[in-house]
């Protein structure tokens, strides 16, 4: 089991205060939901979580130990906007090849079709590309998923398929998922704590 925690963690936006001197731990066994209306922090914890933000005061440790600053990091932060993750330039089958080999059961599992691998983002709806950018979070087979809104736009159909997937995958894999939402059904349904 794997633990990711923020000690005693600041951050502001300026003059604006995010957080001060907040802690927080996640078990890798768990599913987490960070539950809150719009414009209350999740998107920046998560960046902090993830190390694309760092803290000004504090630290995000992942089992006691600083994210690593080189190399896949093993926090993996799925954003809500799948066109503003991958790159408009790149074929799909190119945009997975970066972020490392993956198993094709998980593009099975996701519900990628080899067709889709030809085509570029712009070619693809909200729901196919979210498919791509969790496949590239996985690729790396990270010890914690940050899931940041990542179904506010997609229709019923996918957002069930994307969760049974994420939820599965990671109960069979001991991966971590921390779902972001304002959705109180989604964190009654999907959440452990």
């Amino acid at each position: 089991m794997s633990v990711l925690e923020l000690q005693q963690v600041s951050f502001s936006y300026g003059a604006k205060t995010v957080f001060a001197n907040c802690s927080l731990s996640f078990d890798s066994h768990e599913r987490v939901a960070l539950y809150a209306p719009s414009g209350r922090g999740k998107t920046t914890l998560s960046r902090l979580l993830a190390g694309y933000s760092k803290p000004q005061a504090g630290q995000v440790l992942l089992d006691g130990q600083p994210l690593p600053q080189k190399g896949p990091c093993p926090v993996q932060l799925i954003w809500q906007h799948p066109e503003q993750a991958l790159d408009p330039l790149l074929r799909m089958q190119t945009s997975l090849q970066e972020a490392g080999p993956l198993e094709e059961d998980v593009l099975h599992r996701l519900g990628i079709k080899p067709e889709w691998l030809t085509r570029y983002p712009r070619e693809l709806s909200g729901g196919e590309m979210q498919r791509f950018c969790i496949a590239r979070a996985l690729a790396v087979h990270p010890q914690f998923l940050i899931a940041d809104e990542i179904s506010t736009m997609l229709d019923a159909l996918t957002q069930v398929q994307i969760w049974d997937f994420l939820c599965s995958y990671c109960d069979e894999h001991e991966v971590g998922l921390i779902l972001v939402t304002h959705s109180q059904a989604l964190q009654d349904r999907l959440a452990t704590r």
